[in-house]
């Protein structure tokens, strides 16, 4: 029906209306008619008359406007999670593409789920839609002449073989984290009753800590209590599904309790979080061979020996009874030998001696294929997992896993404009060296020194008036410097050790620095829910490396950095940056540092403007045979340029960084 044809019709049932109120209603009640009459008679010939060549078109829903231009229309996508009813939690990405020229407009949802395109000229059109942890979905779509906004449902059904990012442990208290060290120490002594008493205590405190979990766990496996075991494994693998330590454990008390299927599912997820640990492989290929899943219990066997090596030796008795079991009786063999060469005095060397002459015995006739079984009932066969050895008591490490050690969720099948996501987020970071002279703000300084166990020995805090200013003194040169108000000495600082760098991280996206770095974009991330392009960076060993550096006494020792960032789907502005050096610096007695820096927009009200300065820094860093870490927060932000009105007095000491300062980082 036509717009014309809809006024008219709502112009009859006015007239209605009108004779009705004549007749019943008294002559105030008729007013109010006649008034309405009159709004539809002068609101009709608007509604017919926009969207000429003079007047962008003003479309709307029922409780939403939208401007577009002449021609033009506008797309209202919501996206939802498996079901039409539920909005998807999560950030999505929106990639409109003009089938007639193969331009693409990108887009990402609001917290209503909803992303909105305008101004889209009429035509036939392609839509991508992605969110991490869903598989993308597409459709196709006309744009057409309407005086709505085409409101289109997605809905996206998840990804099977995504990991869940969002559950996260609760932090233990002090007290929980006193009574943990207490029972780690207990446990590495093989006191597994105070081990309990403490890990008990603790539980109690914090029932929902994946370490407390895992400990208990490994308490009760090493009781040779499964069930329980199970189910602490269970809870911590739950609580962080990244931790492949607890999902192997778990795996490996399913195979105790000849529980396959579950066993399977546990060591599956553990291969994920961890591919290149032989040990998950090893068992799950155990667990494929008790499945009977010959072909699968022999690759898997194969990825272990190959990860694992010598170490990996158990593995070759899985790989030999798989071969047993699919009918290579001589390749069997082969790999069960391969064990006795590399364990000769191995406590089940004498069953594989037995389970050798057993194969030799009942050979006969040729070998069938790959995907045939051996189904011949004859063999007793070894139990690999009898081979291995008393699972150990590998700690959490007390610095995040490093960039290259993780695979970061991504939504599948996206492809990530690289040159876009690049040259965009170098725009973003450009903008703030030309609008930004100088920033202060208030520095909260959060300092722990570390035992070997990860655990805090010493903690103390200081606050700074912190001063930070970027500028380009000539083209291709970016100059940062940064201090600290108050005027200290070097062991004023917390183990004498003063860190700065953390807004210019953000410059290894800079135009006149971003050469200095191999730049590959891997994908379509997230990061607190928002969707975010991931690009991986690392110093060139051909270029200058200008980004960061350690001074100790009167010496700079410039650090290599590779790294990750997340940048926002929509904006292209960096949320969040981790760093860590390429090498160690053994000269320096720096064996590690790790750096975890999150951005924001910072509104500035009297410039009427916002930037993406830093919010907070992590750094973990092991310097001259000690463990620390930093977390530096932000606020309280005051922005000096040119030409504001919100200069306050600036400082008058000299910078605190100075050459004599013992160390820097």
């Amino acid at each position: 029906m036509t717009p014309e044809n809809d006024c008219a019709t709502l112009l009859t049932d006015l007239l209605m209306t009108r004779r009705r109120c004549a007749v019943v209603m008294h002559s105030f009640a008729r007013l109010l008619c006649v008034q309405f009459f009159l709004a539809c008679l002068l609101t009709a010939p608007a509604i017919a008359q926009r969207g000429g060549l003079n007047d962008p078109r003003p479309l709307q829903d029922v409780s939403t406007s939208y401007n577009t231009a002449p021609g033009t229309g506008v797309l209202v996508f919501t996206v939802h999670a498996e079901r039409s009813t539920v909005h998807l939690d999560r950030q999505a990405l929106l990639k409109l593409v003009n089938l007639t020229n193969q331009s693409a407009t990108w887009q990402t949802t609001e917290d209503t789920s909803q992303g909105v395109f305008t101004n889209i000229p009429y035509g036939s059109y392609a839509v991508e839609v992605s969110a991490v942890g869903y598989l993308s979905t597409h459709k196709e779509l006309q744009v057409t002449n309407s005086l709505r906004p085409a409101q289109i449902d997605i809905v996206l059904h998840r990804d099977p073989e995504a990991i869940n990012l969002d559950v996260a442990g609760a932090v233990l208290s002090p007290k929980a984290r006193k009574q943990t060290k207490r029972a780690v120490s207990a446990l590495k002594s093989g006191n597994l009753k105070e081990a309990q008493k403490q890990l008990d205590q603790a539980y109690k405190l914090s029932p929902s800590s994946p370490d407390l979990n895992f400990l208990l766990g490994y308490l009760y496996f090493q009781k040779k209590d499964f069930a329980q075991a199970g189910t602490y494994l269970g809870a911590a693998a739950n609580l962080n599904p990244h931790n492949a330590q607890a999902l192997t454990l778990l795996g490996r008390t399913g195979l105790e309790r000849q529980d396959y299927p579950a066993a399977r599912s546990a060591l599956e997820l553990a291969v994920m979080a961890d591919a290149e640990n032989w040990l998950p492989h090893n068992l799950l290929a155990d667990t494929y061979l008790h499945q009977q899943n010959y072909g699968q219990a022999r690759d898997e066997a194969q990825i272990a020996i190959t990860k694992g090596k010598s170490t990996a030796s158990p593995a070759q008795l899985v790989l030999g009874q798989a071969l047993v079991g699919m009918g290579h009786d001589q390749e069997g063999i082969q790999a069960l030998n391969v064990f006795l060469e590399e364990s000769p005095r191995h406590p089940m060397a004498a069953q594989v001696r037995t389970l050798i002459a057993e194969i030799q015995q009942h050979h006969s006739g040729p070998a069938p294929s790959d995907n045939t079984p051996h189904t011949e009932a004859r063999l007793s066969g070894v139990d690999p997992l009898a081979a291995l050895s008393a699972p150990g008591l590998s700690l959490k490490s007390w610095k995040p896993p490093g960039i290259d050690d993780i695979k970061p969720a991504l939504a599948p099948g996206v492809l990530c404009p690289s040159a876009t996501v690049i040259e965009e987020s170098g725009k973003r970071v450009q903008e703030l060296v030309e609008d930004v002279a100088r920033f202060a703000a208030v520095e909260s300084l959060f300092h722990q020194s570390l035992d070997q166990f990860g655990i805090p020995v010493r903690t103390e805090t200081r606050k700074y008036n912190y001063v930070a200013s970027i500028s380009e003194p000539q083209p291709g040169f970016l100059s940062v410097d940064e201090y600290r108000a108050d005027k200290l000495t070097p062991a004023e600082y917390p183990d004498q050790i003063a860190s700065t760098g953390f807004a210019a991280l953000a410059l290894v996206f800079h135009p006149a620095m971003r050469d200095n770095f191999e730049m590959t974009c891997e994908g379509l991330g997230a990061w607190h829910a928002q969707a975010s392009w991931l690009v991986h960076f690392r110093q060139r060993d051909d270029r200058p490396n200008r980004m960061h550096s350690y001074k100790v006494g009167h010496q700079t020792h410039s650090v290599a950095l590779q790294g990750r960032a997340w940048i926002t789907a929509d904006k292209f502005q960096i949320i969040r940056m981790e760093a860590e050096m390429v090498n160690p610096m053994p000269e320096i007695q720096l064996l590690s540092e790790y750096q975890v820096v999150e951005y924001g927009p910072v509104p500035f009200l009297k410039k009427n403007t916002s930037l993406w300065l830093p919010k907070s820094a992590e750094i973990y860093f092991d310097f001259r045979k000690h463990r620390y870490y930093r977390r530096h927060s932000f606020d309280h932000y005051m922005l000096y340029s040119v030409d504001t009105n919100e200069k306050r007095k600036e400082p008058v000491s000299k910078p605190a960084v100075e050459t004599k300062e013992e160390n820097q980082s």
